[in-house]
């Protein structure tokens, strides 16, 4: 049971977290900040990202602090491997990385939100119980590099159309428009429609589908449909992508 879906009159379920982190000081820092939080329990530490993967599979966690740069195996592959085999579980990347290419890659492996370890602690606390509404969370300084990134692979793409046109069917009345691939190969996105757009932009602005659904006057359930062919469309892999690709938009 979701917090939001908890019986009124009742606490709600704790927020179970899984810290990544390969430096044991900060590690430990993180842990005596979240256990002091009524609703929040740390039912695992990882020093690797094998660890990682292997306690987030074992635990089940409403949330991984992930940082990146780990050994054994890094953080981006750990946070591919968890939120594939994991759907219910976000990670939260918390890292000194913040070059383009990383948070870009970090966001692909579907990371939900993105931190600097400098952020504040109230931030970060925020940030968690954020995701455990099914909200998601990037800082206006990373969703600028994601942006970025996305606009470079976007004219790279287009570059490459020009050159070697891609040939897919189109919907009936649409025009093909192409996007960036992970790899950088062209594809066909299909254009939404105005409830598809009024939706994008409610992810966008951070709203649950719980939330969307009450300010559309429509079933959770529908909305739920909805985002899931909204991804397909944009061929997003995570409601993070989607809200940045919002921002894309005319």
């Amino acid at each position: 049971m979701s917090a939001q879906n908890a019986p009124p009159g009742t606490d709600p379920p704790v927020i179970r977290i899984v810290i990544a982190e390969d430096q044991a000081v900060v590690r430990r820092g993180a842990v005596l900040l979240l256990s002091m939080e009524p609703d929040m329990e740390v039912v695992g530490q990882a020093s690797n990202g094998v660890e990682a993967v292997d306690l987030a599979r074992l635990m089940h966690p409403d949330v991984v602090l992930m940082d990146l740069h780990m050994p054994v195996k890094g953080g981006v592959a750990a946070t591919r491997e968890i939120t594939q085999a994991l759907p219910g579980t976000q990670v939260l990347v918390l890292t000194t990385l913040d070059d383009d290419e990383t948070v870009f890659e970090a966001v692909r492996a579907g990371a939900h939100a993105y931190l600097l370890k400098d952020a504040a602690e109230d931030e970060l606390l925020e940030t968690i119980r954020a995701l455990r509404r099914g909200e998601s969370r990037l800082t206006p300084q990373i969703a600028r590099k994601v942006m970025d990134q996305f606009s470079r692979l976007a004219r790279t793409t287009a570059a490459r159309a020009v050159a070697e046109p891609v040939v897919a069917p189109a919907p009936a009345g649409r025009q093909p428009e192409y996007a960036p691939s992970l790899h950088g190969a062209a594809f066909v996105a299909e254009a939404l429609n105005d409830k598809e757009q009024r939706i994008l932009e409610l992810i966008a602005e951070g709203m649950s589908n719980r939330q969307i659904a009450n300010a559309l006057f429509l079933a959770e359930g529908t909305v739920k449909n909805y985002v899931s062919r909204i991804m397909d469309k944009l061929h997003a892999n995570t409601r993070t992508e989607l809200a940045i690709m919002s921002r894309k938009q005319p």
